[in-house]
């Protein structure tokens, strides 16, 4: 299983960036995916999963602002962030489940991404 991230890259704030995650090697229609970042200094957390059928859930602090999508057409999860701030500083991994559900826990994740840095500046 490969996961190609990309999409990422400098932006001011209150603008907006798309991020993409190819996924290659399974059946990418059977299985969750999700969003995760790591800002320096700090342990890798949680932004947006989706199931294999579409459900979705978000950390508090991107609800309304970003959109996690999957077609699966394309083998590809999207990662719509608008409204970005200093805060989403970080890079950005996708990642897949062995699962159907969506998750919060990076353990519960068997596939990682190689990264994609976003930088916000104010």
């Amino acid at each position: 299983v490969q996961l190609q991230a990309s999409g990422g890259g400098l932006v001011q704030a209150g603008g907006s960036l798309r991020l993409s995650c190819a996924a290659s090697g399974r059946t990418f229609t059977s299985y969750a995916m999700g969003w995760f970042r790591q800002a320096p200094g700090k342990e890798r957390e949680f932004v947006a999963t989706i199931s294999h059928s579409g459900t979705t859930y978000y950390t508090d602090s991107v609800k309304g602002r970003f959109t996690i999508s999957r077609d699966n057409a394309k083998n590809t999860v999207y990662l719509q962030m608008n409204s970005l701030n200093s805060e989403d500083t970080a890079v950005y991994y996708c990642a897949s489940r062995n699962n159907l559900a969506a998750a919060k826990a990076p353990s519960d994740y068997a596939y990682w991404g190689q990264g994609t840095q976003v930088t916000v500046s104010s």
